[in-house]
């Protein structure tokens, strides 16, 4: 599969990721109080972005035809 992140969007993604997770788990913890379902929903982006990072593959960047990588 072809590579559709850059390095600038890479880093992006890690740190926001971590960023991400972090609150999700301090709202699901009981340490921020935001609501679990936000909780949860930040954690499960905050896996995601780390993720695509480390493939440097995004399908919704190849359905929306965008290409940080070039």
């Amino acid at each position: 599969m072809e590579h559709n992140i850059g390095w600038k969007d890479q880093i992006a993604r890690t740190v926001g990721g971590a960023g991400l997770a972090a609150v999700g788990i301090a709202a699901l913890s009981g340490a921020l109080d935001v609501g679990t379902t936000l909780g949860a929903v930040a954690l499960l982006i905050g896996g995601i972005l780390p993720g695509t990072a480390l493939t440097r593959t995004c399908l919704l960047y190849r359905i929306l035809g965008v290409d940080t990588a070039a």
